[in-house]
């Protein structure tokens, strides 16, 4: 069973309250659902709350439907901890529900709604839900993870317009998807706020203890590669890149933690041509949230040789567990991973692997980490949570709201 904690359900009145404590609906997926963006939807209605905020959580009745989710489950295992209770009322695929989303949101007395954007395929579901509220007087305000998604269609770019046209405000995460904000929707505010680091997954374990629990050798170079497994994230590329890292360094063990996307046959194949099986370990599967610490924790490094990027989750996990990144040029991951890692050329195996091997130098090592516990604190949460509500308060402003 999944465990409910904290806050219920909150019923609201519009009547008799004060503009700071009506609600800001919080529109996007909450766990129980899983992955990056329903993490940081929980991460940020938690912050808000804690800034003496009321918040309308609002989440999806049907987020993918099964025949286009890739993965083998959309929710958190059994046992996961849901902090927040969230109103499911938004179904993907289903037009009705956009409208009577409004409608509740407008109906419980929120003032104001903040969406998550991601991808192109919620676009019809939140650009009728914003402009039904803009209707009734409601601005929204957009969090833009990715602009143009990873993996591309040739209606992105409209679909995503569309949306971001709807909005009031808009709030980029990096540099990259502030610039295509701004080609796609020109007119509208916008704010550029850094994805703030995770600490969700509390606190790095011994890493005696975290190898100990994952059966991995004491005296391994730990790569770890995170998340799940797609094409643009590179996993093939670090494959590739292994031969000559271990031939420069010695004992190195990639750690591949998440759940494949992809046929992880073909990966296995590549694995056995490039004779690194002895190298090489495959937790397919998705890793829930009390098992993140020791993933982290046993890594020497994090690599990710992305083919794309906006920023990533994965790094600001990584830094929270002041683990450093080696990672390629592309997007925003250069500025995300900063002086805390190392970056190379995207899809240039060769100089990927010699960047592993170079980064077991001791002093290179050291050097890097103590960065990553330096910069650490520079993109908090509570920074985070107030450059946003600044935005909602600017929304609140009579002159604003029209």
């Amino acid at each position: 069973m999944t465990k409910i904690l904290l806050h219920s359900k909150p019923d609201f009145s519009r009547l008799a309250l004060p503009n700071l404590e009506r609600p800001i609906a919080l529109v996007g997926p909450h766990p129980p659902y899983r992955g990056g963006i329903a993490h940081f939807t929980e991460r940020l209605t938690d912050e808000i709350r804690a800034q003496g905020r009321p918040v309308l959580p609002v989440s999806f009745r049907r987020m993918y439907p099964g025949i286009l989710f890739p993965g083998r489950s959309q929710y958190e295992p059994d046992g996961a901890t849901v902090r927040t209770v969230a109103h499911e009322w938004v179904d993907s695929v289903m037009p009705t529900s956009w409208s009577r989303t409004a409608r509740e949101i407008a109906d419980s007395g929120a003032d104001t709604a903040i969406f998550m954007y991601w991808m192109p395929f919620f676009s019809p579901a939140f650009t009728r839900i914003a402009r039904r509220l803009s209707q009734r007087g409601i601005p929204s305000l957009a969090v833009v993870h990715n602009a143009i998604p990873h993996e591309r269609h040739p209606a992105d770019a409209f679909l995503t317009a569309r949306f971001l046209r709807a909005c009031r405000t808009l709030v980029a995460l990096s540099d990259i998807v502030a610039g295509d904000v701004q080609s796609l929707a020109p007119q509208t505010h916008l704010r550029l706020l850094y994805h703030p680091v995770y600490d969700r997954f509390g606190e790095a374990l011994d890493r005696s203890e975290a190898r100990k629990r994952l059966n991995i050798p004491a005296d391994a170079n730990v790569l770890l590669f995170f998340g799940n497994v797609r094409r643009y994230k590179g996993l093939d590329v670090l494959i590739d890149a292994l031969p000559e890292a271990i031939r420069r360094a010695p004992r190195i063990l990639a750690l591949v933690a998440g759940e494949f996307y992809e046929d992880v046959e073909n990966y296995r194949s590549r694995i056995r041509e490039r004779d690194v099986t002895d190298y090489v370990r495959i937790d397919d599967r998705y890793i829930p949230t009390e098992d993140v610490a020791a993933y982290f924790s046993a890594a020497d490094v994090v690599v990710h040789p992305y083919r794309s990027a906006t920023q990533s989750g994965v790094v600001r996990t990584a830094q929270s567990f002041e683990v450093p990144v080696i990672g390629t040029d592309v997007g925003g991951l250069a500025a995300d991973i900063g002086s805390g890692g190392v970056v190379v050329t995207s899809e240039d195996p060769v100089e990927l692997g010699r960047a592993i091997a170079d980064y077991f130098n001791e002093e290179r090592k050291l050097e890097l980490q103590e960065n990553v516990r330096r910069n650490r604190g520079r993109s908090s949460w509570q920074g985070f949570a107030t450059a946003v509500l600044e935005e909602v308060d600017r929304l609140r402003q009579p002159g604003e709201r029209n």
